[in-house]
């Protein structure tokens, strides 16, 4: 709600002049620092134990339980317009792909143009309204999602993504609740960040959308991502295309319509299901492209880049790209190094989720001193690691790959790796695609430090070491720095705090996100903003105070409230 400045401020006397409402509520948040009404106080979502007999356990059974055999269906939705096109898809759950999750239909060019026209005509009035009450639906549906809403959504991530309990509680819900609501707060907070006045006038920067329309394309590994990229751009007056993966179906039409349910008018977000190619074509020439929010693949970000600057002079605007493309992520492992710790983070980081994260350790360097110890340690834990149904069995660690292609993928580099002379599989190695995507968690050694393996990515539950003489590591921080393309996450594990520092300096621009002593996920939002550069993306760190400034193009208003007369300057006399 509003605070009675505010809404005083937003009388019906001003409303004649946008601009001079704008311009009053920006000022009256400069004098409101000291006011309880100066901002919302947010804090992280609490993750939620869903232990046996919890009451968040058994709301989340039913829901699940609801959905078991179930196929939703789910339109293309321009406005408030369902519509369905002869191309019809389905979303199989990965760890049993006889279930179809969802029925939906792609939407062709013509739809997609429909809906850049709709945005179109109601980006405007939208964008004029004030950020207060654009980050109200925000807050109402963090609200909404942290509670009656919560079970469903956690269910359509497990059962369409073939998350854990505990993979869909971290990612559909706590991030995706801190997303809106850190977002909401930091859109806020950043009208407070005015210009100076001077004799005589006053200056006020208004934080204005930008002018068209914002593509977001999403992936299928975290159902927040796709809820961020769509509904961060809105706060700041944009409207958006939110183009949701196929193999997130579920779970992201039931986030769209959370926030169509928290007051979110229409043709603000159209929600197109789309051919990649298709929606990347249309939306990349339409001279109404504003902005590209993305998170994928590195040849499908580079390809849109590409079309973009094909396209540049029919735009009205410089398009804004953001985009965050996934990594070759390393675990550097000093002879002083805590065994346990490294252990522990490893196996979590290379193998929750299947190693589907963006943040995943897939290649780890370990001084030899240690590596017998930390090799068994991994084998022990290795034993004893349930790869499963997530739903039928909760003590499942993680579950199926996503889908055929990924399952595919991962299959041929485990066949490179039993078949080259450098590598060799210590643990798992496995695969079967029966009924579900599964593939078992696999451990490689390498005596080629250089080989594909150690440089590209692979995006499923595949780690490789390599071991080297403990004196030679200031070489091996150079080879992990030098090696792969990427550069999003990273972990150094030592005692020796010369050694954290030289790390420090030589893997400087190796990792966007730079862990000592922990593993090289589990990125908290407004704790460790995400993102990378090189091959990873564009580093604008989602979860950042900073990165609703990428979906603003603000504006200076000057006022001089006396008459300008001489036109002569004095040295002129």
């Amino acid at each position: 709600m509003l605070c009675p400045l505010l809404l005083s401020a937003l009388s019906s006397s001003l409303r004649g002049n946008m601009l001079r409402v704008r311009a009053a509520v920006a000022r009256s948040w400069r004098g409101l620092r000291t006011s309880a009404c100066a901002g919302v106080q947010v804090k992280n979502e609490p993750i939620l134990s869903f232990t046996e007999g919890s009451s968040e356990r058994v709301e989340l059974l039913k829901a699940l339980d609801g959905l078991k055999g179930a196929t939703e269906e789910i339109p293309c939705v321009v406005g408030d317009e369902h519509v369905w096109t002869s191309d019809v898809r389905y979303q199989l759950s990965p760890f049993n792909h006889s279930h179809k999750v969802a029925k939906f239909c792609y939407a062709d060019k013509e739809l997609i143009n429909k809906a850049i026209l709709a945005s179109m005509a109601a980006r405007r009035e939208w964008d004029l309204k004030p950020v207060q009450d654009r980050a109200q639906v925000l807050f109402k549906a963090a609200d909404v999602i942290s509670g009656p809403r919560r079970a469903e959504i956690l269910a359509k991530t497990m059962i369409g993504q073939g998350k854990t309990v505990v993979q869909a509680e971290i990612d559909a819900a706590a991030e995706l609740i801190d997303f809106f609501r850190f977002n909401a707060h930091n859109a806020v907070e950043l009208e407070k960040q005015q210009p100076l006045d001077a004799e005589g006038s006053t200056n006020t920067m208004l934080y204005r959308g930008l002018e068209g329309f914002v593509a977001a394309v999403a992936p299928f590994n975290f159902t927040a991502i796709g809820g961020n990229l769509a509904g961060t751009p809105t706060l700041m007056g944009n409207v958006v295309l939110w183009k949701p993966s196929d193999a997130a179906m579920s779970a992201s039409y039931a986030v769209y319509r959370v926030l169509r349910e928290c007051g979110l008018p229409p043709n603000i977000v159209q929600f197109l299901p789309a051919d990649g190619p298709v929606f990347g074509d249309t939306v990349t020439s339409s001279e109404h492209l504003a902005g590209i929010n993305f998170t994928g693949s590195v040849p499908t970000f580079k390809r849109l880049w590409r079309q973009v600057g094909q396209n540049l002079d029919r735009y009205k605007v410089f398009p804004r790209l953001a985009g965050e493309c996934g990594g070759k992520n390393f675990h550097f492992v000093h002879s002083s190094a805590d065994v346990q710790s490294v252990v522990t983070g490893t196996i979590r980081s290379a193998f929750e989720y299947g190693g589907q994260k963006c943040s995943a350790c897939s290649r780890m360097y370990v001084a030899e001193s240690v590596w017998p110890q930390i090799k068994q340690g991994l084998l022990d834990v290795h034993r004893d690691i349930r790869v499963g149904d997530p739903v039928e069995d909760f003590s499942s660690f993680f579950s199926a790959v996503i889908d055929d292609k990924s399952f595919s993928r991962i299959k041929r580099w485990l066949a490179h790796a039993k078949s080259s002379a450098s590598l060799k599989v210590i643990a798992g190695g496995h695969c079967d695609d029966s009924r579900g995507y599964f593939v078992e968690p696999t451990i490689i050694e390498t005596t080629d430090p250089q080989d594909a393996i150690m440089n590209e990515e692979i995006f499923g539950p595949v780690l490789t070491v390599y071991v080297y003489p403990d004196n030679d590591y200031k070489e091996v921080l150079q080879l992990i720095d030098n090696t792969s393309p990427y550069a999003l996450t990273g972990a150094v594990f030592a005692q020796d705090q010369s050694v954290i520092h030289e790390a420090a300096a030589a893997l400087r621009n190796a990792a966007g996100n730079y862990y000592v002593n922990d593993k090289s996920t589990g990125s908290v939002v407004a704790q460790q903003p995400f993102g990378g550069a090189r091959a990873s993306g564009t580093n604008d760190k989602p979860g950042g105070s900073h990165y609703v400034l990428r979906w603003t193009s603000p504006q200076v208003v000057k006022q001089t409230n006396v008459p300008l007369r001489g036109w002569s300057y004095p040295y002129m006399g």
